[in-house]
């Protein structure tokens, strides 16, 4: 078994205020549940109207699949044109971590 986890740090468009910041974030966490095999999440940057940090995580039965499912989210998430991907990072945990 393995569990996959990606974070997604967000700079957001033309967002004034912490409600128009759920405006984007929430749609793109809905997207990537509904899409993918996934648990996602606003996990940072709470306070801050401009920036967000999208949690993902995903489990299964080989390294492989767990990296073509967060690769997919990656993508999904990068098509937004509203948004701008400042980071992301990929973490692996297997049965011997």
């Amino acid at each position: 078994m393995f569990v996959g986890s990606l974070s997604v740090d967000l700079l957001l468009g033309d967002v004034h205020s912490l409600k128009e910041k759920r405006g984007v974030v929430r749609p793109i966490v809905a997207e990537l549940v509904r899409k993918f095999p996934v648990s996602a999440a606003e996990v940072g940057n709470h306070d801050l109207h401009r920036r967000a940090l999208i949690g993902v995580a995903v489990v299964a039965g080989d390294a492989a699949h767990c990296h073509e499912v967060l690769d997919a989210c990656e993508r999904l998430v990068a098509g937004r044109p509203e948004i701008e991907v400042l980071s992301t990072r990929q973490k692996l945990c297997g049965e011997d971590d």
